[in-house]
C-alpha cells in the first residue's frame, strides 16, 4: 500500500488515472499540489479572497464528483485552470456589482489562459516552497503552516493558538519576507504569496 510520500512522487498523469478510479489519496495529493497555485492565479485576476476561495473549492469538488467523465488524455493542470476560468467568467457575467474593469478582466482571463496553464509547474514550486517552510523558526512555521495548508484566517489561527491576530499577521508577513527571495526563480510565486497576506 502506498504512503502519502509515495503519492507525492507520482507524476500528474498517474495521479489523474488513480483519481479517475476513485483513489482518495490521489485526489488529496492533487489538491495539495495545485490548491495554492490555482488560488494564486485566480486571486490575481479577481482580487477578492472569498470569491477566489469559493471558485477553487468548486473546481476541486467538481473534479472529484465528475472524475469518471474525464478522459485519460486530459491535461490535469489545464483541466483545473480551464474549470476555474469558466467559473470566473460565469461570476463576472452574473454578479451584480459595479466594477469598471469587469469587461477588461474577462478579456484578460481569456487572453492569458494558455500562458497561465504553462505557468502551473506546481510540483517543483511546491517542493521548493515546502523546503523553505521547513527552515522557518518553530513558532513561525506553525503559524505559517496553518495559513498555507489549512487555509485558516488570521483570526482563526489567533483563536487556535491563543495569540492576537496582529501577531499572526506579523508572523505570516515575516515568513513571506524570508521565503520570498528564495522563490524568485519560480513562475507564479508572486500570486501564491499575495493571497497569504490578505
Amino acid at each position: 500500500m502506498m504512503t502519502s510520500r509515495d503519492y507525492n512522487l507520482l507524476d500528474d498523469n498517474i495521479l489523474f488515472s488513480l483519481l479517475r478510479e476513485g483513489d482518495r489519496e490521489a485526489f488529496s495529493e492533487i489538491y495539495k499540489r495545485y490548491w495554492m497555485v490555482l488560488y494564486g492565479q485566480v486571486y490575481r485576476m479577481l482580487e477578492e479572497e472569498e470569491e477566489t476561495r469559493d471558485i477553487v473549492q468548486e473546481v476541486f469538488t467538481t473534479i472529484w464528483f465528475k472524475r469518471d467523465r474525464f478522459s485519460s488524455f486530459d491535461n490535469l493542470a489545464g483541466l483545473l485552470y480551464t474549470s476555474a476560468r469558466h467559473r470566473m467568467l460565469d461570476l463576472l457575467a452574473h454578479r451584480k456589482i459595479q466594477h469598471k474593469h469587469v469587461e477588461s478582466l474577462g478579456s484578460y482571463i481569456q487572453q492569458h489562459s494558455d500562458n497561465i496553464i504553462e505557468d502551473l509547474n506546481a510540483k517543483e514550486l511546491m517542493a521548493a516552497f515546502e523546503l523553505e517552510i521547513e527552515k522557518l523558526p518553530p513558532k513561525m512555521k506553525e503559524i505559517f503552516r496553518l495559513r498555507v495548508h489549512e487555509h485558516k484566517s488570521y483570526q482563526e489561527i489567533a483563536d487556535l493558538l491563543g495569540i492576537s491576530d496582529l501577531t499572526v499577521k506579523k508572523q505570516v508577513n515575516n515568513a513571506i519576507k524570508i521565503i520570498k527571495p528564495k522563490l524568485r526563480s519560480y513562475v507564479g510565486w508572486i500570486s501564491i504569496l499575495t493571497w497569504l497576506t490578505h
